[in-house]
């Protein structure tokens, strides 16, 4: 609820009236694909869970035989890898079915609506009377509308598996990591669950860094993709210009427009390529940082004899899963933007739509009703 809040109140409104329009595929006719799809994907999250969990046990028992020294346990152990990368390799194929699937469908239900509402009494030829949303409609219908439904079924299932993950390895690194005790001014402080309390921060810290850098990553992917579509239109105006189907001053004219077009969709991408520099600084610092931080938390233990070699690789290889799973929003915040410019623009075009519905309902309701041939005639006979 805070961070619905935290969204500006027309970005709310847009946010309303797309989900107005897409949830309509989980409530209406096609919703007999829609509910067995999203059921599928929650089953295949927690089943990969389950692959992910048996993994990290795996690899405690693997490096505990490998510094025993222990050939028969390495060999179990080398066994029992066969059906586990298996199963994660048979989950993940199923995982990209079973999205792909929902993804085509969801933006076959939308891309059909917004071309019915579109095209209903003649307002696409009405269209450039709305106050906004007006701009390049095809372009908002198959790319964005793509776009809009593309991203969800993503995020969606990456938010669940990130949540699953958390609540499970957070399990893992307190029981694994247990507690540690620090000397404090000549004093000892136990600090229990300490891989917990260190990946919490860890993790907060590189979000709240995420966040900071690419705070205008939105309006820039919206202001890139607005100068697409004007580019795709200019050319499509010279087109016509050229075929003698649309009359302007002069081919000139659409020559220059199409120019200019080009200028700003290349000044909208270098101004993109320069925020994607900024958060790539983030995302690969993480990357390779994360793994490091988990080894040289668990080496204190490690070489005071607490914690053997085992579990010394499940908890950093927990570490790295967690805060990963906390770094969702890290590791989708490009995404989320670009989600975010999309829906905008259905939403804008849906909104257009509804002013110009309006407008016709207004016109309908004040107009005077029609004149019946039966009237006509008691008229013309009275004379």
């Amino acid at each position: 609820m805070r961070a619905w809040r935290s969204f500006p109140p027309e970005q709310r409104k847009l946010l309303l009236r797309f989900w107005k329009a897409a949830s309509g595929f989980w409530r209406r006719r096609p919703s007999w694909t829609a509910w067995p799809l999203t059921v599928a994907l929650i089953v295949i999250v927690l089943l990969q869970l389950g692959v992910q969990y048996e993994l990290n046990l795996w690899n405690r028992n693997f490096f505990d035989a490998l510094g025993r020294r222990n050939a028969h346990a390495l060999w179990y152990q080398a066994a029992l890898f066969v059906p586990l990368i298996a199963g994660s390799v048979t989950l993940a194929a199923a995982s990209v079915w079973a999205r792909m699937t929902a993804q085509r469908r969801w933006r076959e239900y939308l891309t059909i609506h917004l071309i019915l509402y579109w095209l209903a009494k003649g307002r696409y030829r009405r269209l450039d009377y709305a106050q906004q949303g007006r701009q390049n409609p095809e372009y908002r219908i198959a790319e964005d509308a793509r776009l809009a439904t593309d991203a969800p079924i993503d995020l969606a299932v990456g938010l669940l598996n990130s949540l699953l993950m958390a609540a499970t390895f957070i399990s893992v690194l307190w029981t694994v990591g247990g507690n540690i005790t620090l000397s404090i001014f000549a004093s000892d402080v136990v600090v229990p669950g300490y891989l917990v309390i260190s990946v919490i921060v860890y993790s907060s810290f590189i979000t709240a860094t995420m966040v900071f850098i690419g705070r205008s990553l939105t309006l820039v992917i919206q202001s890139k993709n607005q100068a697409e579509a004007e580019l795709r239109s200019s050319a499509n105006v010279l087109r016509t210009t050229a075929e003698g189907t649309t009359i302007l001053d002069s081919e000139a004219a659409a020559r220059g427009e199409l120019w200019r077009a080009l200028r700003g969709a290349l000044g909208r991408w270098r101004e993109l390529c320069m925020q994607l520099v900024r958060t790539t600084l983030v995302l690969q610092t993480n990357t390779l940082l994360a793994p490091v931080v988990g080894l040289v938390l668990c080496a204190p233990k490690f070489l005071a004899g607490s914690m053997s070699l085992g579990e010394l690789t499940q908890a950093a290889a927990a570490f790295v899963l967690v805060q990963g799973a906390f770094n969702w929003l890290v590791d989708n915040y490009q995404r989320l933007a670009d989600w975010i410019s999309s829906v905008d623009r259905v939403a804008t075009l849906l909104l257009a739509l509804d002013e110009l519905c309006m407008r016709e309902q207004f016109i309908s309701a004040t107009a005077p009703p029609p004149v019946e041939p039966a009237q006509i005639r008691t008229a013309v006979t009275s004379r």
